[in-house]
């Protein structure tokens, strides 16, 4: 029986999910937004491509929460993009109702499914689906760490002038200007980054790294990122649904891993079939573990606040 996939939201990003999922051949996606039209149009435009692509997904669009009924997967894209010139954090409060809201009606239909966030800003709006969803750790997640390694990743390469593919790379913390690039554990073939960049480099490449979403708004204008976030949240639900067991870089909850409780924020985790299945501790100077400790902090804040809206 096909696995059941809900993407909330159908604007680029949950276009661009929900597109990428019927291409893998995921499951059924059943694609959902308020404004009607919208995701009853784009799901019947991605069904007639399925000839094309090669896939026998059902693409359902709906303004109604009932026809999420069952879903194994939920991907939660709504809410607004950040215009040039806004922070993540200004959309925390108008993001963090639409969050709250989305989580509630997904509940009301599917009693026990796997949720990843991808609303901004990322961490405060996964502790908003956790608490308002009553699910257990390992079923709620945030998709930023996929994303900003990839980033990573595509900057070394280009540096490199080498295959993207032969990269890999680990980013931790909180999704925003904080977060943590590990260029110990950015490697190319094994060989870390260390052995063949200048420190000028990999400094340029981390700032980079760091900025690399506004880099974009700041280029479109209008609107944000949506090609790559959407193929870094298909990651994540193939390695759940497929139960690859890929160690990747998630917003996840801690119980005093990296020393904190509490909250969430980027880490390297294995998702298999039940969402993540084990939070890998790596061991971090005390460089590393003092600039996750002021991202920490950051996300801390974030949701302080947030719980005082919400």
């Amino acid at each position: 029986m096909r696995k059941k996939i809900t993407v909330v939201g159908a604007g680029q990003v949950g276009t661009t999910v929900a597109q990428l999922l019927a291409y893998k051949n995921l499951g059924n996606v059943v694609l959902i937004d308020i404004v009607e039209g919208i995701p009853q149009g784009k799901a019947l435009d991605l069904q007639e491509s399925g000839c094309l692509q090669a896939f026998d997904s059902i693409i359902t669009g709906t303004n109604d929460y009932k026809d999420t009924a069952d879903s194994d997967i939920v991907v939660i894209t709504a809410g607004l993009p950040r215009k040039p010139g806004q922070s993540r954090t200004d959309l925390l409060g108008i993001n963090g109702k639409i969050v709250k809201s989305v989580t509630e009606e997904i509940m009301k239909y599917s009693p026990n499914p796997i949720i990843i966030v991808v609303s901004n800003p990322l961490d405060a709006m996964v502790h908003v689906a956790k608490k308002v969803s009553g699910l257990p750790k390992n079923r709620v997640m945030g998709m930023a760490g996929v994303l900003d390694a990839a980033r990573f990743r595509t900057f070394i390469s280009l540096e490199l002038k080498c295959s993207m593919v032969e990269i890999d790379a680990m980013v931790l913390g909180g999704h925003g200007d904080s977060m943590v690039p590990i260029p110990r554990y950015a490697t190319v073939s094994g060989i870390s980054i260390i052995d063949l960049m200048t420190k000028e480099q990999i400094d340029r490449l981390v700032d980079r790294t760091r900025k690399g979403g506004a880099e974009i708004v700041g280029l479109l204008k209008k609107g944000s990122a949506f090609l790559a976030p959407g193929a870094s949240a298909v990651k994540m639900v193939e390695s759940i649904l497929r139960d690859k067991k890929c160690i990747l870089p998630c917003t996840a909850y801690l119980e005093g891993e990296y020393g904190w409780s509490g909250i969430q924020f980027g880490v390297p985790v294995k998702l298999g079939l039940t969402g993540i299945e084990e939070i890998i501790q790596l061991k971090l100077t005390d460089e590393e573990k003092a600039a996750v400790d002021t991202s920490a902090r950051e996300v801390q804040e974030m949701i302080e606040e947030i719980d005082k809206i919400i």
